[in-house]
């Protein structure tokens, strides 16, 4: 499809609006009027922009298969913030013109970002209650009623009970693990088969430990308080037990962890899970704050071998009877809606067995398909146009885990997703997972380590951040290890000019 952006600014929102509607295809965007040199595509959506003295008269055209839609509409120059206005305007007019030519009404209007639980805390605050703010997200964002109700219930779980703990010197260590048994079909991180990069997880693993103690020192200079720990990937149980003890007795070293309310282990592919792990876990992490996650995704086996997943529903189903047996109580599962030749009578089935299990928590994703991708290399399409049987299964998931007693408590949306939907974290009370909202709502200070790890600097009661960049990958993280380290020197620089 193109997309022309005619004489104003707005490219990247309107490029993201079309997306929504057609995630499928590969967005041409041209910064001029309709060329004719493109007049065979399927899909040409025009918008463009005319200034006048006292207003500018914005005009849109769409041509979806032959059927053309065409609207204009005006904005005065002297009105309160013009430029959002007329972003916000624009935004709508088309969104009202691409539901009505394609048949599509997506849940969450206009908004295309990631984080829709913290815009729902902004406009709160600009607004005198509640139920303005609510109408806002209705009126003016296009939001359902269902979501902007979902948005602010999460919005609040979140703030009481999460966010508000988070201080002036708080800050978050993560670490990563670019490891993994296999590569989903469906996985877009950056993450090698443990098959092929077992040479080098050796060197990896030695410099990951350095760089800990490197970040460590710096936390105890700047006098940080450490509220959560979070050991990601990728699969860090592809580590062995020696290994694991090492990364975490690393950690309660380094760090002064008195201040610490959780510390997660992913522990996300169950075919990589023992019981001589889960001992080693369980035996070097406080009690009190220690939390793992254990993935299954789908409890069907025939899907699990379709997205390359090489474990099976029984491992699943044995890794979560090892970890109580350890001792283990704090568990999340994960499980994705809209996963390929997935149906709603299937995904029921996952989320009933998995909540025979007494899990305290269960994060509902929705499947994203991203370019770099292995599904994005085949016919893709059909799964990203699932979106009715996507939506049935995600209602079903929200509604049998309220009947249960579970509560959302974060949430965040990517692009590409099936349905335009959203991933959902559920928990029991008390048993929230405090890293996820922390770096999705961005509280405070997220120090990273290891390949493709992010430090994101946050500047307290501010949208101010910083980030920092660790190489993305485990032999570019080994070869250029001192450049990682000249750049954490940056943490210092942040806190000595914002704090």
């Amino acid at each position: 499809m193109i997309l022309y952006i005619d004489n104003h600014e707005f490219l990247y929102e309107m490029e993201c609006l079309c997306r929504v509607f057609f995630p499928a295809y590969k967005i041409n965007v041209l910064k001029s009027s309709i060329d004719d040199r493109f007049i065979n595509e399927d899909i040409k959506v025009y918008t463009g922009m005319t200034d006048f003295s006292d207003y500018v008269e914005f005009n849109i055209c769409v041509d979806y298969y032959g059927e053309i839609v065409t609207k204009s509409f005006k904005i005065e120059k002297n009105i309160l913030d013009f430029n959002k206005n007329c972003e916000l305007c624009l935004a709508k007019e088309l969104f009202y013109i691409l539901c009505d030519i394609t048949g599509i009404r997506p849940d969450w209007g206009i908004l295309t970002g990631v984080r829709p639980v913290k815009l729902a805390r902004r406009v709160l605050s600009e607004h005198k209650n509640e139920d303005e703010a609510k109408n806002h997200f209705i009126n003016e964002f296009l939001v359902t009623k269902e979501k902007t109700d979902f948005v602010f219930d999460v919005m609040k779980t979140e703030k009481d009970k999460i966010l508000s703990l988070s201080q002036k010197d708080s800050f978050s260590l993560y670490i990563a693990i670019p490891f993994c048994p296999s590569r989903c079909s469906y996985c877009s991180f950056v993450s090698q088969s443990i098959e092929k990069a077992h040479k080098i997880l050796p060197a990896y693993f030695e410099l990951l430990l350095k760089e800990i103690q490197y970040t460590a020192d710096i936390a105890k200079e700047l006098n940080l308080r450490l509220e959560t720990v979070y050991i990601g990937g990728g699969t860090p149980t592809t580590l062995n037990c020696d290994q694991l003890k090492t990364l975490i007795t690393t950690v309660n070293s380094c760090f002064d962890t008195s201040t610490l309310r959780e510390f997660t282990i992913e522990a996300g592919r169950p075919d990589t899970i023992t019981y001589e792990k889960l001992l080693a876990i369980k035996n070097n992490i406080n009690e009190s704050v220690l939390r793992i996650s254990i993935n299954p995704q789908t409890m069907n086996d025939e899907i699990l071998e379709n997205i390359g997943r090489r474990h099976t529903s029984e491992q699943t189903r044995k890794a979560f009877l090892l970890a109580k047996e350890v001792g283990i109580t704090n568990i999340n599962a994960d499980l994705i809606v809209g996963l390929p030749n997935d149906t709603f009578q299937s995904f029921k089935a996952s989320l009933d067995e998995i909540l025979t299990y007494s899990i305290p928590s269960i994060t509902i994703h929705t499947l994203s398909i991203k370019k770099s991708a292995q599904l994005t290399q085949g016919d893709f399409e059909k799964y990203l146009k699932n979106c009715d049987e996507a939506k049935k299964m995600l209602n079903y998931a929200y509604e049998t885990l309220k009947s249960y007693g579970y509560i959302p408590y974060y949430s965040y949306r990517q692009s590409r997703m099936v349905g335009n939907l959203e991933n959902t974290g559920f928990s029991k009370p008390g048993f929230e997972g405090f890293y996820n909202a922390y770096i999705m709502d961005e509280t405070h200070t997220i120090l990273a380590c290891g390949a493709s790890a992010v430090s994101k600097l946050q500047q307290y009661n501010s949208n101010y951040l910083q980030r920092i960049f660790n190489f993305k990958f485990p032999y570019e993280y080994i070869s250029r290890f001192d450049e990682i380290i000249d750049r954490k020197k940056g943490v210092k620089l942040f806190y000595d000019e914002y704090f």
